[in-house]
């Protein structure tokens, strides 16, 4: 491996998303055995698990919306808005659509067969599924057809046309000089104050209000989250002066993080029903105060012990940076149907839990294996079209901007 030969490629970002997507795998086997609702679940399920869970649940996925801000920057630049546009709309709403009717459907398939005893076969249940059937229902009625773990392609396709639409009616100019005050406004300690406090802010103010949905239209906690990221990430790109300050405070910001996940750790070990209402009403600011650090503090960490150790450009990272989104399309449909294959085997979650990781990011590289070989395939799976095209040159300046 090689150093960049220019301080603006940010090869380092591409390690972060990398890394942050191989999380998001071991994350979803772990929802397979945590006590919180997911598709399908290990009879071993228990709260044990959970505090690793929250090791990284406050951060992970504003992270990589603020890291595709980064790179959706600079494709905007290259390119100009309408090409912006149109390029990621296609890079996007194809493996979308592609997923939800063919990668996403066996997850609700097993979920309503485990859930709810469902006996049909899974041709009968794509015939519901298409047709948007609203009768599988417990608590809530399940909606399809379904988006599942895509729900960030599509949330990153709109903000991305929230870019694409600023970028044509202010221009990349004043996108640049935004960015530059942006930067200056974040210098020493109000890089993590400022960020941590929005946040806390929003976190106070919408958490529970709008609980989580991945639903798009009605995930408004969500979006004052992760489009901010997104749009900070696109304001400060090209601002060295930044990360070079997101390197030099990474301990400050490791330690704050790690002290935020104590903290929340503790939170969700207490047991609330002794709490009155008025000490709830001050307990719960606070808490959420510490979120807001925690997540935005790891962010800076991760950004800044990347930058110093992972700012380098190879092999290994051309191909990952290419492979990283048809895995991810992959991953969580694999992760499913293996954990439900595995039932009857009756393994202990020690035994089962790595075996789920290891052959599913096996299967998830096979299956980018084989796209990536056939032309008509690759757009499917987020890669530009083309047959067998090799990963992105080291001229490449940074990360992928999914």
């Amino acid at each position: 491996m090689h150093s960049p030969s220019r301080p603006d490629r940010l090869f380092f970002l591409d390690w972060v998303r990398i890394l942050a997507f191989f999380v998001l795998i071991a994350y979803h086997v772990g929802m397979y055995y945590v006590s919180w609702d997911w598709h399908v679940k290990s009879p071993y399920a228990s709260s044990s698990p959970e505090p690793f869970m929250l090791l990284s649940a406050p951060w992970r996925l504003t992270l990589l919306f603020f890291v595709s801000g980064v790179a959706s920057r600079f494709l905007l630049e290259k390119m100009g808005s309408l090409p912006f546009l149109g390029r990621r709309s296609v890079r996007l709403l194809l493996p979308l659509a592609f997923g939800m009717l063919v990668i996403v459907p066996p997850q609700p398939w097993l979920e309503v067969v485990e859930k709810l005893g469902y006996a049909g076969g899974y041709g009968e249940f794509m015939r519901l599924y298409v047709s948007g059937y609203g009768g599988f229902c417990r608590e809530d009625c399940l909606t399809l057809p379904t988006w599942n773990h895509l729900w960030f392609v599509a949330y990153l396709w709109v903000y991305t046309l929230v870019l694409g639409f600023v970028g044509a009616l202010a221009g990349t100019a004043r996108i640049a000089a935004c960015g530059h005050a942006v930067a200056r406004a974040l210098r020493g300690w109000k890089l993590i104050v400022w960020p941590a406090l929005f946040l806390a802010l929003m976190h106070q103010l919408l958490a529970e209000r709008f609980p989580s949905t991945h639903g798009l239209f009605d995930d408004w906690h969500n979006h004052a989250t992760y489009l901010p990221a997104f749009l900070l990430g696109a304001l400060v790109a090209r601002s060295d002066g930044l990360w070079q300050a997101v390197q030099a405070q990474r301990r400050i910001a490791l330690g704050l993080a790690l002290a935020g996940w104590v903290g929340i750790v503790a939170w969700f070990a207490l047991d609330h029903s002794q709490h009155s209402a008025q000490q709830m009403a001050l307990m719960l600011p606070l808490i959420r105060l510490v979120y807001g650090f925690c997540a935005w503090s790891a962010i800076v960490a991760a950004c800044g012990f990347a930058r110093r150790h992972l700012n380098l450009d190879g092999a290994a990272r051309r191909y990952l940076t290419d492979a990283v989104f048809p895995v991810y399309i992959a991953h969580q449909t694999l992760i499913v149907v293996l954990a439900h294959s595995f039932k009857p085997l009756d393994l202990h979650p020690g035994l089962e839990a790595p075996l789920l990781m290891a052959l599913t990011a096996a299967g998830s590289f096979a299956l980018y294996e084989a796209v990536r070989r056939v032309a008509l395939l690759r757009p499917l799976f987020g890669l530009r079209y083309g047959a067998n095209r090799p990963p992105a040159s080291a001229g490449n300046r940074s990360a992928s901007a999914v």
